[in-house]
């Protein structure tokens, strides 16, 4: 019984050993600190860099919509009226592998239709990503361009 235990014991001691050896500087290495980028475990979460973005909106309907306001999302924060849903809406299109900043490609057949004079600006940072975008209503891919950001940008009315 003794010998058994031995046994395990002197292979178990081995397996720590082995384990040990495994993420020990290497001898070529010479006398010097210890390499803890190969044991220092990764963090279990992942701190999310702050969105924060600047909304200015002219000539709407409403003049409730008019205005510029601060957007910081995680955590969710600033001036925005509606700061809550519209950093979910960003954070579902980040999800979706969208970037609802990115202009009307050159050429983009449009429906030729006037929405309207209300323009906006969205500049900042989202998704680590530096943003200057406009926003209009002067044709349907750009009205499009604009419903596609609501609530980061006020619903049209009318």
């Amino acid at each position: 019984m003794s010998r058994r235990f031995s046994l395990t014991a002197t292979a178990a001691f081995a397996a720590s050993l082995a384990a040990v050896a495994a993420f020990a500087p290497t001898a070529a290495a010479g006398p010097g600190p210890l390499d803890l980028t190969r044991t220092t475990p990764a963090p279990l979460f992942q701190e999310r860099a702050q969105d924060r973005l600047t909304v200015t909106v002219a000539h709407t309907d409403s003049t409730h919509a008019d205005g510029t306001y601060e957007l910081k999302c995680g955590p969710t924060g600033g001036t925005h009226p509606e700061a809550r849903s519209a950093c979910a809406r960003l954070d579902e299109l980040a999800g979706e592998g969208k970037n609802p900043f990115t202009p009307v490609p050159e050429g983009q057949m449009c429906t030729m239709q006037m929405g309207g004079p209300a323009t906006a600006r969205v500049t900042g940072t989202w998704q680590g990503r530096s943003i200057d975008a406009t926003f209009s209503h002067k044709n349907g891919c750009e009205i499009s361009r604009w419903q596609n950001l609501v609530p980061v940008l006020p619903a049209a009315r009318g």
